[in-house]
Order: structure tokens, then sequence, then C-alpha cells
């Protein structure tokens, strides 16, 4: 009862807004219990790029069982640009009935602006059934759920981190497929985005199955990765497939879990960790220009536990 009378002041008050912002032309640090320490770090003023894209990316977000998500819904309705979802779109195992009653009313609406990855609640159901009747051909070829697309000067790919129901080692089909992907894709710039993170920080930590994914990436010169899986914000200096710092040729790696569904800890701090909190739900915006990048992590209100910077493509 609680999602149903929540959603709908929500679905109201959207309504009486005029429904929110539209699509953006797709074709801290902490102790390890998770308090926040407020971060200052120096962000890009120079004046943004007429060809800049938005994304809007965060994971782990739909639950009947709490309120968070609301709070990040209403951070991406004020903005304009793509939505990305980066997995563990709604819980607890992505059925029909969950994506309809904890999914659709607050983050289903901006569902013509998401381009979505699944995570392992996703695939709870099998096959990920409800997670790709949900959003339809928008998710890739069901029981595969990779695909990419083109923001701006960017190729954005999405692929899937279920690796032992999927694959993702070298001999997989996601891995042929991810390798031609950049093959006929030689942009300047390049993100990717799925659900288990290569490296973390925090309670659930890096997930070694990935590993050819982010070697892949690394190769064809790749500058951006984000995931979830973990409930907690962590940005780490550009890193080589080993988990060493390479400001050369590096991929910078965001984990966004911060969608609405619950808070982490970090039990450890990995090296090139530079910023991490474990207390706040929030999104990832990511202005995407010709030639480089600008991001800021925006917490919901009430929060001050703030990241911003800007990198440059390979």
């Amino acid at each position: 009862m609680r999602r149903v009378l929540a959603a709908a002041a929500f679905l109201l008050g959207a309504c009486s807004s005029g429904g929110g912002a539209g699509t953006d032309g797709a074709t801290v640090t902490t102790h390890p219990e998770g308090r926040t320490v407020p971060t200052r770090a120096t962000v890009t003023t120079t004046a943004e790029s007429p060809d800049a894209r938005t994304l809007i990316a965060a994971g782990d977000i739909g639950s009947c069982a709490s309120d968070g998500d609301e709070a990040t819904a209403a951070l991406v309705a004020a903005r304009a640009g793509t939505v990305a979802t980066l997995g563990d779109t709604v819980y607890e195992k992505g059925t029909a009935t969950e994506f309809a009653q904890c999914y659709a009313p607050v983050w289903g609406r901006f569902k013509d602006r998401t381009r979505p990855a699944p995570g392992n609640h996703d695939y709870a159901t099998a096959g990920g059934a409800g997670y790709h009747a949900y959003f339809g051909a928008i998710a890739g070829t069901p029981g595969e759920g990779w695909y990419s697309y083109d923001l701006g000067d960017w190729h954005v790919i999405v692929l899937n981190s279920n690796c032992r129901l999927v694959g993702c080692d070298a001999a997989s089909a996601q891995h042929r497929w991810l390798q031609h992907d950049l093959a006929t894709h030689p942009t300047t710039c390049t993100l990717a985005y799925w659900h288990h993170p290569r490296f973390s920080s925090g309670l659930h930590g890096s997930t070694a199955d990935v590993a050819p994914l982010f070697q892949a990436l690394y190769d064809a010169g790749a500058d951006v990765v984000l995931a979830g899986h973990d409930h907690d914000y962590e940005r780490f200096a550009p890193l080589d497939p080993a988990g060493n710092a390479d400001p050369a040729r590096g991929i910078r790696t965001f984990v966004v879990g911060t969608g609405g569904r619950s808070h982490y800890p970090f039990p450890r701090a990995l090296a090139g960790s530079e910023v991490r909190t474990g207390d706040t739900f929030g999104v990832l915006v990511l202005t995407l220009e010709p030639a480089g990048y600008r991001w800021q992590f925006v917490p919901v209100p009430g929060r001050d536990a703030r990241d911003g910077g800007a990198g440059v493509c390979h």
C-alpha cells in the first residue's frame, strides 16, 4: 500500500509539472562503515559544447520496500538526457508483477529515454523474461541483452554481466559481438556499462568474470565504464585491466549502485579508488563532449556527498 500511495502522489506531481525532462539525442570518500566525508573535487567550468549529450546513470533501483527510488526519480525528472539503468532494475526477482508495481510507477516514467542493462535480480526470473518483456527491443535480444547506440560523438555499449548465464569469456557470443562492435565503431570516445563491477571496494567486491570484456574495451581504447551491484558510489582513477593506475590509456570506472534500493558499507579500499560514499542515494550525470567528458554525482536532497570532475578521451 505504501508504494501504491507514494507512486500515485509522485505521478500526480509529475503530471502537474509537465512530465519532466526529455531525451538527449540518443540514434567523497567514506569510512568503511559508510559515513560520508564530503568531497571538494575540482569541476571544469568551461562552457558546454553545443554537441554535448547528457547521460544520467544509476543501478539497483526499483523496490516496493524502499522510498529511495522515488527520491532518485525526482533527480532524473529534473534533467534532460538519456537514462542508463545499471542493472537490478527492480527487486526482488525481476518479475512482470514487480516491474508493473515497483518500477513502472516511478522510474518507468522515463522508459522512453531509458537504455537499460540487466542485473542479477533482473535475471532471477528465467532468461530475464520480466525485464525483456517490460523494455522490449530496446534492451537487446532476449537471452542476450547486449547492444550499442550512439550518443552525440560517443559510442555507448551495453553488456550483460550475468556471465555464468550468457558468457563473457573470449569464446562467448557476447565477447565476439563486443569485438566486432568496437571494430566497426572506431570513435574517439567510447563508454560501456553493465551491472557487476570489474573493480569495487564495496560489499560484493570486484568481479573477475567480466575481466575479458574489460580487456577488450581497454585494447580498443575505451574511456569510461559504469556498473552497479554494490549499493554505493565509487569512482576509480583510470586503470588498466589488472587494476594498475594508467593515466595515459586506463579506463575510468564508476560504481553507481545508488538508485534507491539500500546502502552497503565499504569493507575495504582498493588501490585506485578515489571517491567513495556508502550512505547516499543519487545519480551520476555525465556530460559527453566531442573529445572528453564531465561527471557529477548528484545526491538526493539532504545529503552532501557530491563528486565532480572532467576527463579527456584517449
